[in-house]
């Protein structure tokens, strides 16, 4: 999902039999935008407002009949990224085939990326009992809507068997054993590096840094005034929080401990925070992203060596630099830690208080959850053939890997040694997100010191603790 200029035009028929495709965007095209883009956009300066209150009362307005909405931002669109459309036509496809043969009619709404959560769409529109029967979610809003009463339960549509072939995956979408999301989709983070730039720099694979220290070092070798040694995200948002988690786990450290105890304040944290900044201070990491965010853009333009980026980006590659060298790397280490990497994803979910929510539930659970042959391999062709994800099923994992989904370098790499070490991203709600946010800005881009920050936000997360009342926020 990178922004290549991402045409999406409004649709010109209607889906399948009785099912229709609608284009929200109000304008003939609207451009798309990368993953980081459109989760960065989620939560700006006023991300803490949207606490779970605003969406009490959900979804009763719309409870009256008529098709089910599905909210989404891949479909119906045209674009010049084959991987685009590739995704658009998977969601089109499986919404023509539930339509084919249920009673019950699903709408496709499409919103541009920025759109779906940018300004607050979507829980306001939950707010005003507007909200999409079905929705995809991030694990890091799983809580503000679950402690808003908006996701229905999956479980009793569900098989034993179909649970346990999730595994681990199911855990960041559970509640008191019971299943409220269905991920699509398992994508780790890595760092990505620029072949060419390292071979000129008389690097080999046997350089591939395994520390923090060897990382700034090659870094710090491989800048120059128009290119980054080292990219970390710069933006402030929830896509800043999920790739920054990884450095902290490393360390040992957490925002809240096993116990649900505040535990941000730490040499950990400390450690996590001073890296970035440390990066940024000496010019091996640029103050903002370079190429406006377009990775392949960045790499092939020669903007950058190094930059921590996730397993989304190969089909993008492969689509618009087919020929362009890279490799990839897991994230190197502290003195003394242990590797981990976060592991983002999308889910599918039913809208509890929707026209139809035992309809929207079994939706999702037939289009990913089932035991069925056509819902496993539906998971296959968006992991290995739509996109480049890990499959977020033991089963389809493995059916993936016999097509040959993971037979590349760069996914194997990411399948075999990249994948294992990872951790779900947290379901932190906004306030607690904010917190860590603010840390990491000042710490990163204001140069305040990391001690500070790291107090700060746990003094902060520690009095929203003290009177939050939801699911477990671990």
């Amino acid at each position: 999902m990178l922004q290549h200029g991402n045409d999406a035009a409004r649709p010109a028929g209607p889906l399948g039999t009785s099912g229709r495709v609608c284009d929200t965007s109000g304008l003939g095209s609207a451009s798309g935008t990368s993953r980081r883009r459109f989760l960065t956009a989620v939560a700006g300066a006023g991300a803490a407002a949207a606490s779970p209150a605003l969406l009490t009362g959900c979804g009763t307005a719309q409870a009256r009949g008529g098709n089910l909405q599905f909210w989404n931002f891949y479909g119906p669109q045209r674009s010049p990224d084959p991987a685009i459309n590739a995704q658009s036509k998977w969601f089109v496809d499986m919404v023509a085939k539930w339509n084919a043969t249920h009673k019950a009619q699903i709408d496709l709404v499409y919103l541009p990326q920025p759109t779906y959560l940018n300004g607050f769409k979507l829980p306001s529109a939950f707010a005003t009992g507007e909200g999409p029967d079905i929705l995809l979610l991030s694990p890091g809003d799983f809580l503000r809507y679950y402690n808003g009463g908006v996701l229905a339960d999956l479980t009793p549509y569900m098989e034993k068997e179909a649970i346990d072939d999730f595994g681990t995956a199911l855990d960041s979408r559970r509640v008191d054993g019971k299943v409220y999301a269905l991920p699509m989709e398992i994508e780790p983070l890595a760092m990505f590096y620029a072949e060419d730039v390292w071979e000129k720099a008389g690097l080999s694979e046997a350089d591939i840094p395994t520390t923090w220290d060897q990382m700034l070092d090659i870094g710090d070798k491989l800048r120059t005034k128009t290119r980054a040694g080292l990219v970390f995200e710069t933006n402030p948002g929830y896509y800043q929080n999920f790739t920054w988690y990884p450095w902290l786990w490393q360390g040992g450290g957490d925002v809240l401990d096993a116990q649900g105890n505040v535990a941000f304040d730490s040499k950990a944290t400390r450690q996590a925070l001073g890296l970035w900044q440390d990066a940024v201070r000496h010019g091996i990491a640029p103050r903002t992203v370079p190429a406006a965010g377009d990775v392949i853009g960045g790499f092939k333009g020669g903007n950058v060596a190094m930059w921590q980026q996730g397993i989304w980006n190969v089909s993008s590659f492969k689509a618009f630099a087919p020929q362009y060298k890279y490799g990839v790397f897991k994230l190197p280490v502290p003195p003394g830690g242990k590797y981990v990497t976060t592991l983002g994803g999308w889910s599918f979910c039913a809208n509890a208080q929707g026209r139809n929510p035992e309809a929207a539930a079994e939706f999702c659970v037939w289009a990913l959850g089932s035991m069925k042959d056509d819902s496993i391999n539906r998971m296959v062709d968006w992991c290995v053939g739509a996109k480049s994800d890990v499959a977020p099923r033991a089963s389809a994992l493995e059916r993936g890997a016999a097509k040959g989904g993971y037979d590349s370098e760069i996914m194997k790499t990411f399948k075999d040694e990249v994948f294992p070490g990872g951790r779900a991203e947290p379901r932190y709600p906004p306030v607690v997100y904010k917190a860590i946010s603010d840390a990491i800005q000042g710490s990163m881009l204001a140069g305040r010191g990391v001690a500070g920050e790291a107090s700060r936000a746990a003094q902060s997360i520690a009095a929203y603790t003290k009177s939050y009342k939801g699911a477990s926020l671990i």
